[in-house]
């Protein structure tokens, strides 16, 4: 088994309430982890929150943007791009014009 790592996920106000108001969580996991890991992790400890960033079938919800290292994640792998230890992941969601 290797080695956990830590990567951080900072969130935007409008989400913190969901995660008893921390704008930055840092998640456990292991070496071989992925975004989906990360949000498994946090659906643990924020059930609330992750019902937020994830549809009944466990899919990205489409008006939430997912940034791991600086890039959009629907560019990378989606919930299979990969994290490595200290990567930041900034879920922004997207604001609806009107």
């Amino acid at each position: 088994m290797g080695d956990a790592m830590t990567v951080t996920v900072l969130l935007p106000g409008v989400l913190r309430e969901n995660a008893g108001g921390s704008a930055r969580l840092d998640v456990e996991v292991g070496e071989e982890a992925t975004l989906g890991a990360v949000l498994d992790v946090l659906e643990q400890r924020y059930p609330l929150l992750d019902r937020r960033l994830r549809d009944e079938r466990r899919r990205l919800r489409r008006h939430v943007n997912f940034f791991v290292a600086g890039e959009e994640c629907r560019r990378l792998d989606g919930p299979a791009t990969r994290v490595t230890s200290g990567t930041e992941i900034h879920i922004i969601p997207s604001v609806a014009g009107g």
